[in-house]
């Protein structure tokens, strides 16, 4: 797990991501946080998690380039399904998780920090789900997490135009639990799940697992619907116009083709 670390302060465990600035996720990067957690539901001495990331940014989105194979055109869907299978385990992790949001969480960013219990954030954080802004369809579970954090009618909004969502706002809609300092988000981080670690182990498990009651099953459902309209929108000319506007730094000209 070269890109993933775990330390370990007492009750609490800090998985750390480090592809620092940006932390762009791929199927390796994903599978380890997912083995991160495994190892430490194992370890009895752990009772909560931080999700951390070094640099600027906690997760600028996801890089398939190395991992998944090109078909033409097109990236094939079973590599996304490959993704989206790695992802469930983040949601099906026994112990709590606090993620610890700096800079930006965009497209499989937020819906990385959407995995967890509770994120932390600060005023220059910024949320995005902005997969229709490239031509796509939302991915790694948001059209579950998301209404479900923020309701249907916001996450609406958030999906069709992409905005992003300051630190103040997050907090506001739900997207954040708490707000500090840009150098303190890791700090509170610890702190909450300190806070959490006091409690009886098993009394949180179980209360989390009562909890979260259908939603590995929900996510699963989400990702594999998810999966196929994303394998649609690939060959289209827009999702194509939408990368090659990313990259080039404009506004995409979309054309319904």
């Amino acid at each position: 797990m070269s890109d993933v670390t775990i330390s370990r302060d007492g009750h609490v465990a800090t998985v750390e991501l480090q592809r620092g600035p940006t932390n762009f996720v791929d199927i390796d990067l994903i599978a380890a946080i997912g083995d991160a957690y495994e190892e430490l539901d194992a370890d009895d001495a752990i009772r909560c998690i931080v999700l951390g990331s070094q640099g600027k940014h906690f997760c600028a989105g996801a890089n398939l380039g190395e991992r998944v194979k090109d078909d033409g055109d097109s990236i094939t869907q079973e590599a996304t399904r490959h993704l989206y299978r790695e992802a469930h385990r983040l949601m099906s992790n026994r112990k709590p998780v606090v993620a610890a949001v700096q800079g930006a969480a965009v497209g499989a960013g937020i819906g990385l920090a959407l995995t967890a219990d509770f994120r932390v954030g600060s005023a220059e954080t910024r949320l995005s789900a902005n997969f229709c802004r490239q031509g796509y369809h939302p991915g790694f579970g948001t059209t579950y997490t998301l209404p479900r954090v923020v309701g249907q009618q916001k996450a609406a909004w958030l999906f069709y135009t992409g905005e992003r969502v300051p630190g103040e706002a997050a907090l506001g809609m739900g997207l954040l639990d708490w707000l500090v300092p840009a150098d303190e988000v890791r700090a509170k981080a610890q702190e909450v799940a300190a806070e959490i670690a006091v409690s009886g182990p098993l009394a949180v498990e179980f209360t989390r697992r009562t909890l979260r009651s259908g939603m590995v099953e929900a996510f699963r459902q989400a990702t594999y619907n998810e999966a196929f309209e994303q394998n649609l929108l690939r060959p289209t000319h827009d999702f194509k116009e939408g990368v090659t506007a990313m990259n080039d730094r404009r506004a995409p000209r979309f054309e319904r083709r």
